[in-house]
């Protein structure tokens, strides 16, 4: 049985990120995948890669960041925590990757690329995908995990 795009993206994002990070969870779906820490169900921090509408009509993906606390003030507050410690993940995330709110719900938050024109018949996409997603855990988890 051939994987689906995120299925595959799964898999290799938990045999990429850092041991010292712990066992990353993934949940794969058809337009998306999201990888978390910590307990069995996703908590509303998370990194996401998932599909979204464009104004081209062409598919694009968002890969990044998270915060979808219903409580649209602390969504924010974590955004401040990681614009705070911007000039430790900005060099290796680089201009793309953007803050601010969430593609289609306002009260979230996100830090995130958005790639345009997806080829999704390219078959590095996968590593492509995995490989950013695993950019964003590295450079913004030790800031998320730090004590207030």
């Amino acid at each position: 049985m051939e994987l689906g795009l995120f299925d595959e993206v799964a898999d290799l994002v938990r045999s990429m990120v850092p041991d010292e990070l712990g066992p990353a969870r993934t949940r794969a779906h058809r337009r998306g995948v999201k990888v978390w820490f910590g307990p069995e169900k996703p908590g509303k921090e998370h990194y996401e890669a998932q599909f979204i509408a464009s104004s081209s009509g062409e598919p694009s993906l968002e890969v990044g960041f998270h915060a979808e606390h219903g409580d649209p003030e602390e969504n924010e507050a974590v955004l401040r925590r990681l614009s705070a410690a911007e000039s430790e993940w900005r060099p290796q995330l680089g201009q793309e990757a953007e803050a601010g709110l969430f593609i289609g719900q306002d009260a979230w938050r996100r830090l995130s690329d958005v790639w345009t024109d997806v080829d999704i018949d390219d078959d590095d996409l996968a590593f492509e995908v995995a490989g950013r997603l695993v950019d964003y855990v590295v450079h913004l988890e030790p800031t998320l995990r730090e004590e207030l």
